[in-house]
């Protein structure tokens, strides 16, 4: 039988996005954790054998290695039911990942390290003069999540996929970046489905 590890530090959503899709799928994780702030994945031991680019999450397959959170959860839900078998709706899942991760995650994530964790007293000149244009960024990226679901359940294929499960994971984290998430109804309803899909597990479980 196989045995997946997931190397990970709790406190990161692309981590968490690994564990939902393993939790829906029913795949056991083990789990093995690094404080990123605490230097934890630049050692000699993790640089050696776990990740050569000092990354996580990484999931472990038996004795192999696989970097990177997309590569992760797209090996996990290979052949599932999360990823559609029509063409069109495959493709339609795929924009919002390659979406979520370059107009998505990438703006939500950054506000919510520095808010949350860091605290804006905490920051750079450089990175608070970038705060406009990430909170724009953010404010774009769910105005449009809001309005694709006023008129739909999921957001592809008419069913959860993979996108909804990817997109959960910093969308429902959105308020530690800043943002009010009871301001946009149709966004909460569809993060309400998705916690109610089974095997759903929470951030901090």
């Amino acid at each position: 039988m196989t045995e997946y590890s997931l190397h990970e530090d709790p406190a990161s959503g692309n981590c968490y996005k690994i564990r939902l899709v393993a939790a829906y799928l029913g795949i056991p994780l083990q789990r093995r954790r690094y404080d990123i702030q605490r230097g934890e994945t630049r050692t000699p031991a993790f640089l050696t054998e776990v990740n050569a680019g000092g990354r996580i999450p990484v999931l472990q397959i038996d004795a192999r290695f696989l970097p990177e959170s997309n590569a992760a959860w797209a090996y996990l839900a290979h052949g599932s039911a999360l990823i559609p078998i029509d063409r069109f709706d495959h493709a339609d899942m795929l924009r919002w990942l390659f979406w979520e991760r370059h107009s998505h995650e990438s703006y939500i994530a950054t506000l919510r390290f520095w808010r949350h964790y860091l605290g804006e007293a905490a920051l750079s000149p450089a990175q608070t003069a970038l705060m406009p244009a990430k909170q724009a960024a953010c404010e774009a990226a769910l105005a449009l999540i809001r309005g694709y679901l006023t008129t739909r359940d999921w957001l592809a294929a008419d069913r959860p996929t993979l996108a909804d499960l990817v997109l959960y994971a910093y969308t429902h984290l959105a308020g530690e970046s800043g943002f009010d998430l009871a301001a946009r109804p149709a966004v909460a309803r569809w993060l309400t489905r998705v916690a109610a899909m089974p095997g759903h597990i929470r951030f901090d479980d």
